[in-house]
C-alpha cells in the first residue's frame, strides 16, 4: 500500500486506450492539500483524457485513484461530485437561460421540507453566500446569458464550492479573461488554496504557472514526463519537455521586403463599435491590431469581412475601392477571416477534414452541380501534407483534432480560396507552444507568397515577436501605430489604456 501522507489525490499507472491510439500510458499525478498543481503538455498530450477520467466522464482501462488515502472507483460524473471533485471545463457547463442560482444548484435544488417543491428563498440566499466567496456581486436571479465570460467563470467556481469540492480542476480558465479579470481569478485561487483545497490548473500560458502554481507536471504523447517544483524549472525547461525537442525560436519572424498595398481602409465606422478606423496592409507584412478586450478589434475585422454592416467608410483591395456587404463578397475579393472562435465559426465540427477544407470554395470541386469527391480528396491531402496537419486521415471529424490542427484546417480552407488578404483573429488562443511556432512559420510562408496578414491578438509577446507594424485600439478608435523597432509592451499598454495618444501614420 503506497504512502499517502499529505496527499489529497493520487493517480497511479493510469492507462487509457482508444481504437488505434494509446491515449494514456501509465500516467501518474499527485495533488497535495492547499496546492495549485499545474498540468501542461501540447494538444493531444493526454491532459484532458486524464482529467475526464478523474471527473468520471471517461473510464480508465487500468490504474488506481486514491482520494485522501482511500482507493476509489469513479464510474460517473455524479460519483466524482460525491467524492468532492469538480471540473470546470474551458467550454462552460452552464445553461444560458436559467438564472445564476438555478445553475449553481442544478439537480441539487433545496426543497421545502419533505415536499417536491423548490425552496426559492433558501436557494437564492445560498447562491448569494457562495457568490460572496468568489467576490461576485450580482443578482442571483440574473439569467447566465446576460453575464460576461469572466462572470460566468466565477459562477462555475461558485458551483464547485457549493458542492463542497475538495479538488477543483480548471481547464484553460484564463483563455477569455482580461488582465483585470485574471487578477481576480488568481486572488480567488489563492483564497481557495488557503482553505486547503487542491487545484489542478491546465494552461498553455506558461507565465501563469509562475504566478499561481506550486508544482507542475509535464505530459507528452500520453506519457508522464515529470513533476517539478515551479521554482526549480525554467520556462525553457518546460517547453523542451513538452515538445521533446529544443524549440529554437518561439517567434520565428522573417522580415520580407514590403510589397504593394493589398488592403486599405478609410474612416470605417460602425456606431457603438468603432469610429474612423484607417490603415493599410501590404503584401509580405504582418500588421498587428491589438488593444484591451472590448476595444473593437474583432468588430473591425468582421466589418472588413462583410459579416457586420458599416455605417460609413471605404475599403480598397489592390488599390481599387470595393463594396463588401457579405462574407461571400469578401471571399470574392480575396479576403479570408480566421475567426477567434474557430470551433463555432471557423469549422463545422461534425464534418471531416476533407469537407471543411473545401467548404469556402465548393465551386472549385463541383462539376455539373455534383461534388467531385476524388478532386476534393486530392485537394485535402495536398493541404494536410503542406500544412503538416496531424490527422489519422482526411475523413477524420474536425471535432476530434487538437486545437492547433483545427486551426491549420481553417487556414487550409482559406488557402483553397486563394486569399491574398488574411485576417487572423487570436490565431493561437488555446494552442500549445509547439503548435504556436508552427502557425507562425506558416504565416512566414504566406508572406513569402505575397499574402498580406492582419493579426488581431491580446498576447503582447506574440504581437511584438511577429508583427512588422502594430496598430493599437482604445475604446473603438485607433490610439496609435508603432513600428517593430519602437514597440514595447509598455508603449502598447499606454496606448491601449488611453494614457497616451500617438498619430497613426
Amino acid at each position: 500500500m503506497p504512502s499517502h501522507d499529505n496527499l489529497l489525490l493520487e493517480m497511479k499507472h493510469i492507462t487509457k486506450r482508444f481504437p488505434g491510439v494509446l491515449a494514456l500510458d501509465k500516467v501518474k499525478l499527485e495533488l497535495r492539500y492547499g496546492e495549485v498543481h499545474c498540468l501542461v503538455g501540447e494538444n493531444g498530450a493526454g491532459k484532458s483524457t486524464l482529467m475526464k477520467i478523474l471527473a468520471g466522464a471517461v473510464p480508465m482501462d487500468d490504474g488506481e485513484i486514491y482520494i485522501e488515502g482511500k482507493k476509489v472507483e469513479i464510474t460517473s460524473p455524479f460519483q466524482a461530485q460525491q467524492l468532492g471533485i469538480s471540473m470546470i471545463y474551458q467550454e462552460f457547463n452552464l445553461i444560458p437561460y436559467l438564472s445564476v442560482a438555478e445553475n449553481i444548484f442544478l439537480g441539487r435544488e433545496p426543497k421545502k421540507g419533505k415536499t417536491p417543491f423548490i425552496d426559492w428563498k433558501r436557494m437564492y440566499k445560498d447562491a448569494e453566500d457562495v457568490l460572496n466567496l468568489v467576490g461576485l456581486k450580482i443578482d442571483v436571479r440574473t439569467p447566465v446569458v446576460e453575464l460576461s465570460v469572466a462572470q460566468q467563470q466565477m459562477v462555475e467556481i461558485a458551483k464547485a464550492l457549493s458542492i463542497k469540492a475538495k479538488i477543483i480542476v480548471m481547464d484553460e480558465p484564463s483563455a477569455t479573461l482580461t488582465d483585470h479579470e485574471l487578477k481576480t481569478l488568481f486572488d480567488i485561487i489563492r483564497t481557495l488554496r488557503r482553505q486547503d483545497l487542491g487545484i489542478i490548473y491546465i494552461s498553455h500560458r506558461l507565465e501563469e504557472l509562475y504566478e499561481i502554481g506550486n508544482r507542475v507536471t509535464v505530459m507528452r504523447d500520453g506519457q508522464y514526463i515529470g513533476t517539478f517544483e515551479i521554482c526549480d524549472v525554467t520556462r525553457e525547461d518546460i517547453i523542451r519537455m513538452m515538445v521533446g525537442r529544443e524549440l529554437t525560436e518561439e517567434y520565428p519572424k522573417v522580415i520580407f521586403k514590403r510589397g504593394p498595398e493589398r488592403l486599405r481602409v478609410e474612416n470605417l465606422t460602425r456606431k457603438g463599435a468603432f469610429e474612423n478606423i484607417s490603415f493599410s496592409v501590404h503584401a509580405g507584412e504582418i500588421v498587428g491590431l491589438t488593444g484591451l478586450v472590448g476595444a473593437g478589434r474583432t468588430e473591425v475585422a468582421r466589418a472588413i469581412f462583410g459579416a457586420d454592416p458599416l455605417d460609413k467608410g471605404k475599403i480598397y483591395v489592390d488599390g481599387s475601392e470595393v463594396k463588401i456587404r457579405s462574407p461571400q463578397e469578401a471571399i470574392y475579393h480575396g479576403i479570408g477571416l480566421l475567426t477567434e472562435d474557430r470551433k463555432n465559426q471557423g469549422l463545422v465540427l461534425s464534418m471531416t477534414v476533407r469537407e471543411n477544407t473545401t467548404l469556402a470554395n465548393l465551386k472549385r470541386v463541383t462539376k455539373w452541380l455534383f461534388l467531385n469527391i476524388p478532386e476534393e480528396k486530392r485537394v485535402s491531402k495536398k493541404f494536410v501534407e503542406e500544412l503538416q496537419i496531424r490527422t489519422p486521415s482526411i475523413e477524420q471529424i474536425a471535432q476530434n483534432l487538437s486545437g492547433g490542427n483545427q486551426q491549420k484546417v481553417v487556414l487550409a480552407k482559406w488557402l483553397f480560396t486563394n486569399s491574398k488578404i488574411l485576417i487572423f483573429d487570436e490565431p493561437t488562443r488555446g494552442i500549445d507552444v509547439g503548435a504556436k511556432a508552427e502557425i507562425f512559420k506558416l504565416m512566414n510562408q504566406l508572406l513569402e507568397r505575397g499574402v498580406a496578414i492582419l493579426m488581431i491578438s491580446s498576447e503582447l509577446p506574440e504581437v511584438l515577436g511577429m508583427c512588422d507594424r502594430i496598430l493599437v485600439m482604445h475604446e473603438g478608435r485607433l490610439a496609435g501605430e508603432l513600428s517593430r523597432e519602437e514597440a514595447t509592451q509598455e508603449k502598447i499598454m499606454q496606448l491601449a489604456t488611453g494614457y497616451i495618444k500617438k498619430n497613426v501614420a
